[in-house]
């Protein structure tokens, strides 16, 4: 039996199976949880899944699940042009990259049971928490929704019996307040209520040096309340309904420091001044090159708007049948998101979405699941069924800016000679005349006063609504084949249909001057005997005028459908009381969809079907060990991982594209020829084979050498990566921004991570009072940021503490705690970005450059941060 305080209980990341009920503690102190959906003692889960406890969280300082991952070392949240609708989950280096509203998460996420339409949705305030549990690899045979890598479930705090009440009060630097408060307690006879209120407001920590405003706040709060019918009886019942709001400006972005850099011809590296940057300050913009500033600059009458209103209702039912328990879970949830956003992160004026509401997503959900269990003989069983229903309408409005027209036509004049940023197309009168000259010229320079004309347009102004409906059926069946061995059968049936229909709009100028200056430049663009100069000029001017697919008006409409069977096979064994091993086999499966963005689309003749990616899919290998001592837990599991169609979200700087990845085991140009060379980039004539795999082992120790003293650790290698030769769908050719993925690490997926927390409850005297000494920690491994993985995109290995000291009594309920959260002020990035809007592009390898890649890097990038340094003080009470 584990024997430990309650107190040391509470810092302990225990690793149990995601459900609804609330675990219970036996006599001795075992912990019992409804694993698989049933009462099993922990130890006895067989499956790599890991849960943090409220008060845990408390202690990390996270009031939402991005606080996880300080606790779980196979998880990674992070966010990038908005916390509101771009945080992204990644479970053993997998998953889904991006604000692309179109493409569900391959980590779901639940809270009671209740899917949330994408990961953003749920990385917000939950108010009172009973726990977060993290379930690692395929999942469908257990929840309502499938999911490809894993899935997050959110547990809230219940209704009592029993009238209790909390408070909570946190101040601390950048004039952070949060408030918390719960209410509970019996209502009528057999009815219990739960009131939950939580108001958080922050300074942002992202200054702009134009308006001299602070961005990436914090202002948001929640309400929530629930009503628990028990009358003692066979049926019971929980409503839980939810409000929540978010008033905030987020998210800002300094620039990367600004460089070309060049690889000579003898293999050295030449660095020079940025060219842009240096244009972009001759115009009048501001590119704030240090992010150790934390500062930006942010156009004037331009704003990073991020609005949202989330609510639902749901309501689960269970019903005691005798022989089998019968559980419904109706859900209704309505999610909108408004926005705003500076798309060049300077001062100038060049792309923007405008803050009048015309962008932003709409989610409309209704769920429905129902499941019954119950044992026959050896076999206990579980079967269900899942229905969901839901509308996505989401809104674009991709502007030109005032300054975009002068802008591009000097970045062309800026490779011509002779820039003159006052002179009509940005060319001095000298370089004028001395164009005009010839007819070659002429034509360029006509070409170029076009593109110097596009000013203050609608570059697309969209609307896209998709309709999804999916319903499924499943199983999941344990069978005692003695007294040491259990086999786990598990099944899913999934049927998918998507509907979309969308309604494009944009300037007919803008797509005209697209239009006009590729039909007349392309040829001089192309033909040999012009100057280098001339044909580079031309190339810059066509791709500059058609930044954004030129469809000046068009109606869209398609639908696609899928039916998919997984499962799981799960093999477990008792050796000795207290050690369990295990080994499965899963298959898993994520929806194929549609991309929410012209950038796929052909102008002269857009269709549906370009906009279609197809569904993901992976094979799960696990094998797993338990030992469950009395002062010291470890959990081992090893892991490999394929999947196919992988669905990669990519952005360009002003556009989303997405590919589906796959292996191939040989291409139609020879070996490596998706990596050598971007011309030879070529189709599948192969066997197909999985795009990306993922394979490691992951470690948690769990030590309790006294009473109240407990410390974890936690050690995830994860090696997840590419095929060394790829394909899209059918075996197709993949697209030429992606030439760098071949055989390299997947973004945002460290191959090494530790994570371990201390707690220390020590008693002060013998009136009640204890002190607490908590520390936790994070290490990852170098990543790189961008799914693209532009070698300027990669991030160091990284490392964050989190403390908090404090002094509690348990009698009188109160606590006072001071708290620092990322204690060094440890600086990195979550996401680096392409700069939109640039000719220029990423620097290359001496390989690429010996292939004919690109040899000098112009291009700039842009970095959303991670949180600084933030320490304040929280006071707790309970009456």
């Amino acid at each position: 039996m584990i024997r430990f305080s309650p107190a040391a209980l509470s810092l302990i990341a225990v690793p149990v199976l995601a459900q609804s009920q609330t675990p219970e503690a036996t006599g001795q102190g075992e912990i019992i949880v409804t694993a698989t959906k049933r009462s099993e003692a922990l130890s006895s889960v067989p499956l790599a899944v890991s849960a943090v406890s409220g008060e845990a969280l408390q202690l990390s300082g996270a009031s939402d699940t991005r606080g996880l991952v300080q606790l779980s070392p196979s998880l990674l949240l992070s966010s990038s042009s908005t916390e509101a609708a771009g945080g992204a989950a990644r479970i053993r280096g997998i998953g889904t990259v991006g604000d692309n509203a179109g493409l569900e998460s391959s980590v779901a996420t639940f809270v009671d049971g209740v899917y949330r339409a994408r990961s953003g949705v749920a990385l917000t305030e939950l108010g009172a928490v009973e726990r977060i549990e993290v379930a690692r690899g395929p999942q469908g045979t257990l929840f309502g929704r499938n999911a490809s890598a894993g899935l997050i479930q959110v547990i809230t705090a219940r209704p009592k019996f029993e009238e209790e009440g909390t408070a909570e009060a946190s101040y601390g630097n950048y004039d952070y307040r949060r408030f918390q408060l719960g209410l509970t307690g019996p209502l009528v006879t057999g009815v219990a209520y739960r009131i939950d209120g939580t108001y958080v407001k922050r300074d942002g920590f992202v200054r702009d040096v134009v308006s001299g405003r602070d961005i990436n706040d914090r202002d948001r709060w929640l309400l929530r309340g629930q009503l628990l019918f028990d009358q003692g009886g066979p049926l019971t019942a929980r409503i839980i309904a939810d409000y929540a709001e978010r008033d905030e400006e987020c998210c800002a972005a300094p620039y990367q420091p600004t460089r070309n850099i060049r690889r000579n011809a003898d293999g050295t590296l030449a660095v020079s001044p940025s060219s842009i940057a240096a244009l972009e300050r001759q115009l009048g913009g501001i590119v704030v090159e240090d992010p150790d500033s934390r500062r930006a600059a942010v156009t004037p009458g331009r704003s990073f708007r991020s609005d949202v209103r989330d609510r639902g209702i749901s309501g689960q039912v269970d019903y005691d049948l005798g022989d089998a328990t019968l559980t419904s879970i109706s859900a209704w949830r309505d999610w909108r998101w408004l926005r705003g956003q500076d798309g060049d992160f300077t001062g100038l004026d060049i792309l923007a979405r405008p803050d009048d509401g015309s962008a932003g997503v709409r989610f409309h959900t209704f769920s429905q699941e129902v499941r019954m269990q119950g044992e026959a003989g050896p076999v206990d069983w579980l079967v269900g069924g899942y229905f969901a229903d839901e509308r996505l309408n989401y809104a674009d409005n991709l502007q030109y800016g005032a300054d975009y027209g002068r802008y591009t036509a000097c970045l062309t004049a800026n490779g011509l000679g002779g820039l003159s940023p006052a002179s009509p197309g940005c060319l001095s009168p000298a370089t004028r005349a001395s164009l005009a000259s010839s007819a070659s010229g002429a034509t360029l320079l006509a070409g170029l006063d076009r593109l110097a004309g596009i000013t203050s347009a609608g570059a697309g102004s969209d609307r896209y609504v998709q309709r999804s409906r999916n319903w499924a059926l499943f199983t999941h069946n344990v069978v005692t084949l003695t007294d040491r061995l259990n086999l786990t059968l598990g099944l899913r049936y999934t049927n998918e249909r998507k509907r979309l229909s969308a309604s494009l709009n944009g300037s007919p100028a803008a797509a005209s001057t697209c239009a006009t200056n590729a039909a007349q430049l392309a040829a001089l663009r192309d033909d040999p005997a012009q100057p280098a100069a001339i044909r580079t000029a031309a190339g810059t001017i066509i791709s500059l005028g058609c930044v954004v697919a030129p469809i000046t008006s068009a109606t869209l409409a398609d639908r696609r459908g899928e039916d998919e069977l997984t499962g799981t096979a799960i093999l477990s064994y008792r050796p000795v009381e207290r050690l369990l091993t295990y080994a499965s086999y899963a298959r898993g499966y994520k929806a194929g969809g549609f991309n929410l963005d012209r950038a796929a689309l052909t102008p002269a003749a857009p269709s549906a079907r370009s906009l279609r990616f197809a569904a993901e899919k992976v094979d799960a290998l696990e094998i797993g060990a338990k030992f469950n001592g009395r002062r010291f837990d470890l959990n081992v599991a090893a892991f490999y991982q394929r999947f196919d169609d992988f669905q990669l979200n990519i952005f360009s700087g002003a556009n989303f594209i997405v590919e589906n990845i796959e292996g191939c085991g040989a291409l139609a140009g020879g070996p490596g020829s998706d990596s050598d060379n971007i011309g030879g980039n070529s189709a599948c004539v192969g066997e197909k084979k999985p795009g990306v795999t993922s394979r490691g082992v992951e470690v948690e120790a769990y030590l309790r050498p006294a009473p109240d003293l407990s410390v974890n650790i936690g050690y995830t290698l994860a090696d997840t990566r590419y095929a060394k030769d790829l394909a899209g769908v059918g075996g197709r050719a993949i697209g030429a921004a992606l030439f760098q993925l071949p055989g390299r690490g997947l973004s945002n997926a460290p191959l090494h991570t530790v994570t371990g927390s201390f707690g220390w409850t020590p008693p002060i005297g013998s009136g009640g009072l204890s002190g607490l000494l908590y520390a936790d920690m994070r290490y990852q491994s170098r990543i790189n940021t961008g799914s693209d993985l532009d070698l300027e995109k990669e991030q160091q290995g990284v490392a964050t503490v989190n403390a908090r000291i404090g002094v509690r009594h348990a009698d009188a309920g109160w606590s006072l705690e001071f708290w620092a959260n990322n204690l060094f002020d440890t600086l990195y990035k979550q996401v680096a970005f392409d700069a939109p809007v640039q000719p220029g592009g990423a620097f290359n390898t001496a390989r690429g450059v010996a292939q004919g890649y690109q040899a000098t890097g112009t291009q700039l990038y842009g970095a959303f941060l991670a949180e600084p340094r933030t320490y304040g003080v929280t006071a707790r009470t309970r009456f």
